[in-house]
């Protein structure tokens, strides 16, 4: 990354975490708008651990993969040794099934970034655009300073 920004090239693709490589989730870009509005995009592929016996992604999946790109956003947007220290509080909506092999959009933003908390939301679009999966989620941070 450029222009002053936290450098987190080398957390892309998995996050830092292999489960999500291995349910079929990569995060591939990240940035930040004005102060402190980090975001990431990525992709899921569902992989077969991911799914039922029936190929549908289980919900508990669809939580893992949007806490973690909603906790990518807001490292995104720390600077120096500041860091996300745990998930608060989540909560998850499933509104379309996503499906073994099938390509979808991952998005992570914060929405709001203050001392001790930082709020955030993410989702997951199948290919038309179409709202699959979206969760949002507060985060305690540690703060270095």
């Amino acid at each position: 990354m450029t222009d002053g920004l936290r450098d987190m090239d080398r957390w892309l693709g998995d996050g830092g975490m292999p489960l999500l490589t291995g349910v079929g989730a990569s995060l591939d870009a990240y940035g930040v708008d004005g102060e402190d509005l980090g975001w990431v995009t990525g992709a899921f592929t569902p992989l077969e651990l991911a799914c039922n016996p029936h190929g549908t992604v289980q919900a508990g999946v669809h939580a893992v993969v949007l806490d973690a790109a909603m906790n990518f956003a807001i490292n995104a947007a720390l600077s120096g040794k500041d860091r996300t220290r745990g998930t608060l509080e989540i909560k998850c909506e499933t509104m379309r099934p996503a499906m073994l092999a099938v390509s979808y959009a991952l998005r992570g933003e914060v929405t709001r970034m203050a001392r001790q908390i930082a709020y955030a939301e993410a989702s997951v679009r199948d290919p038309a655009g179409s709202l699959v999966s979206r969760a949002t989620a507060t985060f305690l941070l540690h703060r270095d300073g």
